[in-house]
């Protein structure tokens, strides 16, 4: 209880520049396997990018999901997954993924499921995702990671110094690639709700980088002479009450999203849930302490010309 408390005050002096290799280590390690599990393993791709069949009944009374569940198992139809919509709980949402890329099979089954379900059920939206919307969306999907982290990496140069956006990119970089990596390991749905989660993850790990890199530039101000990995790890615990006040409420948020969220949201709510703490192990081990490996003591005023920044001791 004592170093929980020590975590949140702001009178903390831990040696987070001091472990950094130690940290080096450990994300390329992370990195590493991360880039060995999507290469080797690969992603477990939901209906969004796989194809599939995406079907939303409503039922005359309130759905019994077992039931709807029992039924389709018995047609042996693939992989699937049911979810309850509606207040009154008779609006039911399934998806079944598709075990080929076949639009014939895919009717095949879809006309299954209709004559098992007959006509207990309205059907209200029918859907085929074939392999070439799969393919466009992966790409999509690709392209949205990649220009986010590039904008963000523009802004960050812009606000403050390439140091800290080169800082700011490797970062997001770390958090995106260890994200995919772990949720191939756990073999994960992978689907656009896992990529709205990633780019919230480069969003929750950009602003607890820009809090740090904002202290950073503050104490480059005001302590010319300090040594730049005291004035950075002082840096970071000055700010250290707020963000681990920040991750673990936002995490609480998340976990109950997690735990009753059901099936079809938990590859999203876990992928988050290792963003908060990725995201946060990132904000200073990686994008803190980058920056000292370049001269932070001098920037570039507004007429090109370096200089040392502005300030007293």
């Amino acid at each position: 209880m004592f170093s929980l408390m020590k975590l949140i005050t702001k009178d903390t002096n831990f040696d987070f520049i001091g472990k950094r290799k130690i940290a080096y280590i450990f994300s390329a390690i992370l990195v590493i396997a991360a880039i060995n599990e999507v290469a080797f393993k690969g992603l477990n791709y939901g209906i969004d990018f796989s194809g599939g069949i995406l079907m939303e009944v409503q039922t005359t009374e309130k759905a019994d999901l077992g039931n709807i569940r029992t039924s389709l198992e018995e047609l042996n139809v693939g992989e699937f997954s049911l979810q309850g919509m509606g207040d009154s709980g008779n609006q039911v949402m399934i998806r079944v993924q598709a075990s080929n890329n076949d639009e014939k099979a895919q009717n095949e089954i879809l006309q299954k499921i209709k004559n098992k379900l007959g006509d207990t059920v309205e059907y209200r939206r029918v859907e085929l995702v074939g392999p070439k919307v799969g393919d466009e969306l992966i790409r999509a999907g690709i392209w949205a990671v990649v220009i986010a982290i590039g904008a963000i990496g523009a802004y960050i140069w812009f606000r403050f110094e390439l140091p800290f956006a080169l800082g700011g990119i490797i970062a997001l970089f770390h958090d995106v690639i260890t994200t995919v990596g772990i949720l191939s390991l756990l073999g994960m749905d992978f689907s656009l709700d896992t990529v709205a989660a990633i780019l919230t993850i480069a969003g929750y790990s950009i602003n607890d980088t820009v809090v740090c890199y904002d202290r950073i530039r503050e104490n480059l101000r005001r302590h010319k002479k300090m040594p730049v990995l005291e004035l950075v790890n002082n840096s970071i615990n000055e700010m250290l009450s707020r963000t681990i006040l920040t991750a673990f409420t936002t995490f609480l948020a998340i976990m109950a999203i997690l735990i009753f969220g059901g099936p079809v949201l938990r590859s999203f709510s876990f992928a988050l849930a290792w963003g908060v703490f990725i995201g946060t192990y990132s904000s200073v081990y990686v994008a803190s302490t980058v920056v000292t490996l370049f001269d932070i003591r001098k920037r570039t005023n507004n007429d090109g010309v370096v200089g040392p920044y502005d300030g007293v001791e």
